[in-house]
């Protein structure tokens, strides 16, 4: 009787992981894809530098990576 048992269990636990392999890894509830993560890059207009939106300051339109490239502002375009 206990081989039996013991057989029984052996056959579901071969079945259960069999499904488990079979099927694809679902995607965790809440979790985001990279891109709505990353956050938008500016250009600074005196160096070029890119660098986080969030990060950078702003001047009639054009981004700055420092407050002393702001004061010098936009760099020569030839680069």
């Amino acid at each position: 009787m206990v081989r039996l048992l013991l057989w029984v269990a052996l056959i579901a636990a071969a079945v259960y992981f069999f499904k488990r392999m079979g099927k694809k890894p679902e995607p965790r509830k809440g979790a985001q894809p990279p891109e709505a993560v990353a956050a938008p890059m500016v250009r600074c207009a005196h160096c070029g530098v890119h660098l986080p939106r969030d990060r950078a300051l702003s001047l009639q339109q054009q981004w700055y990576c420092t407050q002393a490239h702001l004061e010098q502002g936009p760099g020569s375009r030839d680069r």
